[in-house]
């Protein structure tokens, strides 16, 4: 898998980031070295090619997923990030994740298919992943959910099924909405600043 990681300063935490569709590992650096400039990044390249827009896992048309594909590649990031945690000697518990629309789906993925093996996350624009999976219990995990009351690419009602599954799995959650659409606004990146400082 491609990705960039950049060792964190003065004990801050790191970040594994997932970008969105048609994004790379660059993308969602810059918004959290803004916001935790002693940060340390850990930011993956999905490995699937959608003419010519990189994605976390495969999907049939657009808002529906390749179960299958999406199961095995959840398993397979989950694998990576135990592989790399050794590498660069950090305990995966300790991640707090980031993504964006494919990228927070993706993260969503990770948590409902092999429960609480991160700190924390950030869920920009989500859908739900899954909907046939035994519930976890997520009591450990803090998530923010931030999305756009008219997002076209994400429903509300996604948004608000997936809330409904992550809270029946126990993790704590806090969701934010904004008047926008599916675009990261410069509201919700600091919505998420002062999230990221009280957690």
């Amino acid at each position: 898998m491609i990705y960039i990681y950049e060792e964190p300063k003065n004990n801050a935490p790191i970040y594994v980031l997932f970008h969105g569709t048609g994004g790379d590992e660059h993308d969602l650096v810059p918004l959290v070295k803004a916001m935790h400039p002693d940060a340390g990044v850990l930011s993956l390249r999905g490995e699937v090619n959608e003419h010519g827009m990189n994605r976390f896992f495969k999907r049939i048309r657009p808002g529906v997923f390749d179960l299958e594909d999406l199961a095995r590649r959840t398993n397979d990031i989950n694998q990576f990030l135990d592989e790399v945690s050794k590498k660069y000697d950090f305990k995966k518990q300790d991640l707090i994740a980031i993504g964006y629309s494919n990228g927070a789906n993706m993260i969503a993925s990770l948590l409902m298919q092999c429960g609480p093996i991160i700190k924390g996350a950030v869920l920009m624009h989500p859908m739900v992943p899954r909907r046939d999976l035994d519930k976890q219990d997520l009591s450990d995990i803090s998530i923010l959910v931030t999305a756009g009351k008219h997002d076209a690419i994400c429903p509300v009602s996604e948004t608000n099924d997936l809330v409904t599954l992550l809270t029946e799995m126990n993790a704590n959650i806090l969701v934010k909405w904004f008047s926008g659409g599916h675009e990261i606004t410069q509201y919700e990146v600091e919505t998420i600043k002062d999230w990221i400082n009280a957690f």
